[in-house]
């Protein structure tokens, strides 16, 4: 009885250590992916969905240097086949990093996560100074209305996107490597 239960603490003692290395060895290779992959560079889709450029839109391409590197990104709209979503893929100039708005992915915290929408897509330019036009009521509010350190010169080119024949949009710009949002309407 005494060596049956020894026995049945030595196996539990022995999977216990081995379920705590490898919970270790996860947590590591977890923590060291997650400092080295950006976030959320291309869209989250389901197996075997791919993106094609939107025959929709009647614009669906530009070109703007968002990151200042005197290299133009090529930002285009494109849709996913599996979940008819669409959104932005935005290719950097160094060809190097493709980044991904959209596609069913909430874009911006602003409420959207697919940009068929959008009418026009134009490139804003830099140095151009833009502001949030709509207050805290929703109610759409001139330059006069806000306060100066509200206002934003864009350091880089950004990307207008509006709704054709109503009222909504705003503009994606790069701020310190991280994508803003300015409320246009």
């Amino acid at each position: 009885m005494k060596i049956r239960i020894l026995l049945l603490l030595s196996v539990l003692a022995i999977s216990c250590k081995k379920e705590a290395k490898t919970e270790t060895e996860t947590q590591q290779i977890t923590q060291k992916d997650s400092l080295e992959i950006p976030v959320k560079e291309e869209p989250e889709t389901q197996k075997g969905d791919t993106i094609v450029l939107s025959t929709k839109h009647k614009t669906n391409k530009i070109l703007c240097d968002l990151d200042g590197d005197n290299l133009e990104e090529t930002v285009e709209i494109f849709r996913s086949t599996k979940n008819q979503k669409s959104g932005l893929k935005i290719t950097y100039g160094n060809r190097k990093k493709t980044d991904y708005l959209g596609f069913g992915n909430g874009i911006l915290q602003q409420g959207f996560d697919e940009v068929d929408w959008v009418g026009i897509l134009k490139k804003a330019p830099e140095n151009e100074i833009y502001f949030n036009n709509v207050n805290d009521d929703g109610e759409i509010i001139g330059e006069e209305q806000v306060a100066e350190e509200d206002k934003i010169k864009l350091p880089n080119d950004g990307i207008f996107i509006h709704a054709d024949e109503s009222c909504g949009g705003g503009i994606i710009y790069l701020k310190n490597g991280k994508y803003e949002w300015i409320q246009q309407e």
